[in-house]
């Protein structure tokens, strides 16, 4: 499979819209491809900036050629407020991968590579900007373990983790309240879960 490696650098966000109101914005990013699941990043808490949070966290991914020639996958951004009684949505952005190589293509790595995006909620209302920098790396061949592979894969972490639980008397990987024989299940639920194909636009 022929992959690239992407790089995000997620500097800052200014001028947020404050949804706390009474309390002090405590705010985080957390970045998908696609909204797949299996591509979820995100930074540490900025403590102290509030509506102006600053994070400078890079993050990488290997993606598909797939990525790159399809614009309806998007890299997409999402900013969320940290609170006890569960975090709050402040808004997103959202960009086409393929979009953002072909700006990376035409500035040859350039400064032009730093961008400032709106940041919109879920209605399209503008809730601040996001400021943060990309960059792709040279094309790489990467074999794919084959689903079966990867079954043998899973199937062995399965008998190795109920091997150590009969030995030691402890069980692992399974919730406490579980009992041995749903135990067991919920192991094999996961070796079938951690089995399934990744999305062709992540390597």
């Amino acid at each position: 499979m022929e992959c690239k490696t992407f790089e995000i650098k997620l500097i800052s966000a200014t001028n947020l819209s404050d949804v706390r109101e009474k309390f002090k914005m405590k705010v985080y990013a957390e970045v998908t491809i696609a909204g797949n699941a299996k591509t979820r990043k995100r930074t540490l808490i900025d403590k102290a900036g509030e509506t102006n949070p600053t994070w400078n966290v890079t993050m990488q991914y290997m993606i598909g050629e797939l990525a790159v020639q399809n614009e309806g996958i998007e890299e997409v951004i999402t900013l969320y407020c940290k609170r006890k009684l569960g975090d709050r949505y402040i808004g997103e952005v959202r960009i086409p991968i393929k979009q953002l190589y072909e700006q990376h293509a035409n500035a040859n790595g350039g400064s032009a590579n730093i961008l400032t995006h709106q940041v919109q909620s879920s209605i399209g209302i503008s809730q601040g900007e996001l400021k943060f920098s990309f960059g792709f790396g040279e094309t790489v061949t990467i074999e794919r373990p084959s689903r079966r592979k990867k079954m043998l894969t899973a199937g062995a972490v399965l008998l190795l983790n109920l091997t150590i639980s009969t030995v030691l008397g402890q069980v692992i990987e399974i919730p406490l309240f579980m009992d041995a024989g749903r135990g067991v299940d919920f192991m094999i639920e996961q070796m079938i879960e951690k089995a399934l194909p990744v999305p062709e636009f992540v390597c």
